[in-house]
This record gives structure tokens, sequence and C-alpha cells, in this order.
């Protein structure tokens, strides 16, 4: 699996296209892979998650939004929208993603496909 980060050609589709690239934690097993990815004020219903051909991307936008008549002193994250893409290997089953998401983090689960699974082989005595 490779991180891919593209390149905005024009000053005005940079500040359109600016993301945060949220911190993601990839752990391999046998069995497959799981992603852990921090989206700190991203709502389920502002995710996206999308896995098209072998890539997989990861959209959200923060839903911090503030009551009437407020305005922030200070604000630290100055970009409403997280952004990550990742090229998936050929070993893995883009078709048996799953994924939780709860308080923030998005954990995803994607298996190996069959035929790169470990498999025993028996001996046989001859």
């Amino acid at each position: 699996m490779n991180d891919q980060t593209s390149v905005a050609k024009a000053p005005e589709q940079a500040r359109e296209e600016a993301t945060l690239l949220p911190p993601v934690d990839v752990i391999e097993d046998a069995s497959g892979i799981t992603l852990y990815a921090d989206l700190p004020g991203v709502p389920k219903d502002r995710l996206s998650l999308q896995v098209e051909a072998d890539t997989l991307t990861i959209e959200g936008e923060l839903g911090l939004d503030l009551p009437e008549g407020m305005e922030a002193s200070h604000a630290e994250v100055g970009l409403p929208r997280f952004r990550r893409v990742f090229t998936l290997s050929r070993e893995l089953d883009a078709g048996k993603v799953s994924a939780e998401f709860r308080h923030g983090l998005l954990t995803l689960r994607i298996p190996k496909a069959e035929h790169a699974q470990p498999r025993r082989i028996e001996v046989q005595v001859a």
C-alpha cells in the first residue's frame, strides 16, 4: 500500500483543493491490514470512503460550527477538510473492506485476497 500526494497547478486550484492530511497508522498481519485514521471533528455524515480499482480515498469535512454571533479568537486548524489517498496492493481484497468510525477514529480492515493468504501444505509420506 502506498500513500499518494497530488500537487495543484494553479494557485486558485490549490486553495480549493487544500486539505489536511490526517495521521494514519497501518498495521499488517497475516490476514490483511488494519488502517487507523485520526479525523477529529469530522461527523459520520461528512465522512466519505471510496475504493476505485486499486485506490482508497478517505475524505472528511470538519463539523465544528460556531454558534450564531460568535467568532473564533484563535484557530489552529485553518482548513476544513481532511483527505488521504492510498494505492492498495494486489494482495488486498478491496471488495471486502470494512469500516468503523468512533470518536473521531476511523478503523478500516482490508483482508488479503484468498490467493495471498498463507496456507499450510501437507507433506505426504510415500
